[in-house]
């Protein structure tokens, strides 16, 4: 079998890429690694190609990360920004082996205190996609929040998905044009 084949060995939640349609691949299903991005796993089978998420890593044999945020008290002060920005340059469209931030997709990142003294931090991010009829937009907002809520001290994330300004192929970073083959 090659490096990148898998049979899964359980059943597992997908999602069809563009469409972020759900779906249960089955148990003994042939898959090929076409992307592991970010954690998460882009494979082609019969069905289609398919997003799977690092949480159901050992479905494909390889081992899940831990995501676990340790149990300690919440810090006082709040997590740097260049921590944060760090934790989205590792969230990836399925279909583009670029992370958002080098696509040029993070518009905005606000850190603040929770409101009426409550312990801990909440970030705002706006975001964009390369397409306003990416229909995987919701799913990949979904994994930059969960990835911001994994850093100690946060306790609220939110990400918003905004189309001012438009995004255009000029806001990738030189860093992610070079990936891209763009220069």
């Amino acid at each position: 079998m090659a490096d990148n084949a898998r049979i899964l060995s359980r059943d597992v939640e997908a999602k069809l890429v563009p469409s972020g349609d759900a779906l249960t691949l089955p148990k003994g299903s042939p898959v090929t690694i076409t992307h592991r991005l970010g954690g998460n796993f882009t494979v082609l089978c019969d069905k289609g190609l398919f997003r799977i998420e690092r949480k159901d890593a050992d479905a494909l044999g390889e081992t899940p990360p831990d995501t676990q945020k340790s149990s300690q008290e919440i810090p006082d002060t709040a997590p740097e920004e260049k921590t944060l920005w760090a934790i989205l340059e590792t969230v990836y469209d399925p279909e583009i082996p670029v992370n958002l931030v080098d696509l040029g997709l993070i518009y905005n990142l606000k850190v603040s205190p929770m409101p009426d003294g409550q312990k801990g931090f909440k970030v705002h991010v706006d975001m964009t996609l390369t397409a306003p009829g990416c229909a995987f937009g919701p799913v990949i907002a979904e994994d930059a929040r969960t990835r911001l809520m994994e850093v100690p001290g946060i306790v609220e994330a939110e990400v918003e998905i905004v189309w001012d300004p438009p995004w255009n192929q000029d806001m990738i970073s030189e860093k992610g044009k070079m990936e891209l083959g763009l220069i």
